[in-house]
């Protein structure tokens, strides 16, 4: 049982932080944020990281309940999301623009206000339909409250990790680089992709439970 809960814990931790990753976000946020000052980016970051906990754990927790109202089975969305993440994996591979995530024009839109905390980047940016589809098909495998506890605190880690990770992003950037940055972003890209894979694979197992025996 320890052993089975440590593994689900680490699975939750990996799958929500490199599916949300906060590094991929540097370079959007510091665009989008040229003309603010550090405190106020700061600010933004800190609401940012907030309201995406806040959304993560309303899906982790209400997620299942609302598909079943829409008659939408747990099987069907963990293939839709790993087809999502696999998408969003060959885009990160590519090192192109995440159109999964955000648009451009979102992303010009983003450029143009005051305030970018909650649009673009606490929604689509940091909780965007890729991690949405992670903690909802995470919760769902968990099954019960000990192994939801690590979903959870698996979201809150991420996204205080995503504070840290963009109040100190122009270091991070200054630091790896552009080229660097997208040497990152590929390996994350991997590991999503194999993720999308495994949950396309529980999925179809959920749903026909003879095919992959």
């Amino acid at each position: 049982m320890i052993r089975e809960w440590l593994s689900f814990s680490l699975l939750s931790l990996s799958a929500i932080f490199f599916v949300v990753d906060p590094m991929g976000v540097i370079p959007v946020f510091m665009a989008i944020t040229r003309h603010d000052s550090p405190d106020k980016r700061k600010s933004m970051a800190m609401r940012a990281s907030l309201a995406a906990f806040f959304i993560l754990s309303t899906f982790a927790v209400a997620g299942t309940l609302i598909f079943r109202v829409f008659g939408v089975t747990l099987g069907a969305f963990k293939v839709a999301g790993g087809v999502l993440l696999l998408l969003t994996s060959i885009e990160m591979l590519k090192a192109q623009p995440q159109r999964t995530r955000t648009t451009p024009e979102e992303q010009q839109e983003g450029a143009e206000k005051e305030d970018v905390a909650i649009f673009p980047l606490a929604i689509p940016l940091l909780a965007g339909p890729g991690s949405i589809a992670t903690v909802t098909a995470l919760m769902g495998r968990a099954g019960r409250i000990l192994f939801a506890v690590p979903v959870i605190l698996s979201i809150a880690i991420t996204c205080a990790a995503s504070y840290l990770m963009l109040v100190a992003a122009e270091r991070i950037q200054r630091l790896l680089g552009v080229t660097g940055l997208n040497v990152m972003n590929r390996v994350i890209g991997l590991i999503i992709g194999a993720i999308a894979v495994q949950f396309m694979f529980d999925g179809l197992k959920d749903t026909f439970p003879g095919l992959l025996h």
